[in-house]
């Protein structure tokens, strides 16, 4: 890709995130084809899209119209992807992405180059899936993307130089900023902000404090931007039980799941999506 052009680019998957990736990529001025299951996935997928590009203040008219217009939103790989960057963005479960990221390899070109959103799962576990692996590796966005200033680039064990290279580009591209960590359980930023929010949980389990003093207490003694259990609830409980779960199996019983987080997840109270978590939305 080079300065002057516009890119071409495809998105795994229309849920928050995939939407928010799809944002920023047709803001940057790119072409972007939005991947989903179905055509009712599709169409929910089309409206966070429209939904986030209308909150942006500040944006011409004509140039949100323009923007709108760079995006396809099709159900399934319908044909081949003529696109230099696929981007997979569905939820934690191993199998599923590695079905999809074998079948986005055969749809688009043989240089272009494939990224996982995952926050936690193995890249090197992902790529054993894929007939190029050199041109692999892990692009993780935070939530919301658009308002998020990093990426975290995962490097493989089979990730080619030249990839991590293109997938800098991208990023500063997209003008966010970029940091490269070795594939590990949890990678950098997973591992420390899982850590951190399953003390706090802990803490409140414990009646240490309320959630609103433990969050208070990181957010202007620490100079944090959001508190721990708030970010837990942005992010969805039942998304960090499932990093945890997977970082207490790979690295140790310091990252158990406490119990209260694994009961409000099977009390539905999932955070933000479900309007319960650790506070009412």
């Amino acid at each position: 890709m080079s300065e002057n052009e516009g890119g071409r680019a495809a998105v795994i998957g229309g849920g928050t995130m995939g939407a928010g990736i799809a944002q920023v990529l047709l803001e940057a001025g790119c072409e972007v084809v939005l991947v989903e299951a179905d055509g009712d996935a599709a169409e929910r997928a089309r409206g966070r899209v429209a939904d986030g590009l209308a909150r942006r203040k500040g944006v011409d008219p004509d140039e949100l119209d323009a923007r709108r217009g760079r995006l396809r939103v099709v159900s399934g790989f319908d044909g081949p992807l003529d696109v230099e960057l696929v981007v997979e963005a569905i939820p934690e479960i191993p199998a599923a992405k590695r079905d999809l990221l074998a079948a986005a390899e055969k749809a688009a070109p043989p240089g272009a180059l494939l990224a996982s959103n995952t926050s936690s799962l193995s890249i090197g576990d992902l790529a054993g899936a894929l007939e190029r692996p050199e041109r692999f590796l892990g692009m993780h966005f935070f939530n919301p993307v658009p308002l998020s200033a990093l990426v975290e680039l995962v490097v493989g064990e089979d990730t080619a130089p030249a990839a991590v290279d293109d997938a800098r580009r991208w990023v500063a591209r997209l003008g966010k900023e970029s940091i490269e960590v070795r594939d590990s359980p949890g990678f950098a930023t997973s591992r420390l902000g899982v850590a951190l929010g399953l003390e706090a949980i802990r803490m409140l389990e414990e009646g240490v404090a309320t959630a609103a003093d433990i969050d208070a207490g990181m957010v202007l003694g620490y100079r944090h931007p959001m508190g721990p259990l708030r970010l837990t609830d942005l992010v969805g409980l039942d998304v960090r039980l499932a990093i945890a779960e997977h970082l207490s199996a790979t690295l140790g019983p310091r990252f158990e799941p406490p119990a209260l987080l694994r009961e409000k997840v099977a009390a539905g109270d999932l955070g933000q999506k479900t309007g319960r978590g650790f506070y009412d939305w």
